[in-house]
């Protein structure tokens, strides 16, 4: 059985800073994701809150954070259990902006565990899809 890792890739109007402030300031975050206390830095403990319910919804540690490059956290969500996954950003510098890609990998493989990845796989897309809009808010602006 193939192992179940999430890729997901996107091409963003904005310098690879301005994505890397999307990935790691707390208000940046909020606009697309889920809103952490502080800014991401490794060796930090990662906690997001959901922007409306303040509950935490995914914890892990930031591993690696080589701004404007490369961001690398342990990703854990209560449907989860005791699995730790691994969340891996890479910011690539294009004519025009920034290719963005994002590997997560360390899913639980199990066929119960299916409907996770695919809600996990939607819910990158959608967010995705957010930080693009929110971003290019910013640039177009």
């Amino acid at each position: 059985m193939t192992n179940s890792v999430l890729q997901k890739t996107i091409f963003l109007r904005a310098e690879p800073e301005a994505v890397w402030a999307y990935l790691t300031d707390p208000d940046r975050l909020a606009e697309w994701f889920h809103k952490p206390e502080r800014p991401l830095a490794q060796g930090q403990k990662l906690e997001m809150f959901g922007t409306t319910s303040g509950d935490l919804l995914i914890w892990g540690e930031v591993r690696e954070a080589r701004p404007p490059e490369y961001l690398e956290y342990t990703f854990t969500v209560k449907p989860m259990g005791d699995a730790v996954s691994v969340v891996k950003w890479t910011l690539d510098p294009v004519a025009g902006g920034t290719r963005l890609g994002l590997i997560h990998e360390g899913l639980p493989q199990s066929a119960e565990a299916f409907g996770l990845i695919l809600a996990l796989d939607n819910g990158w897309d959608e967010h995705l899809g957010k930080m693009r809009s929110a971003l290019h808010e910013t640039v177009d602006a």
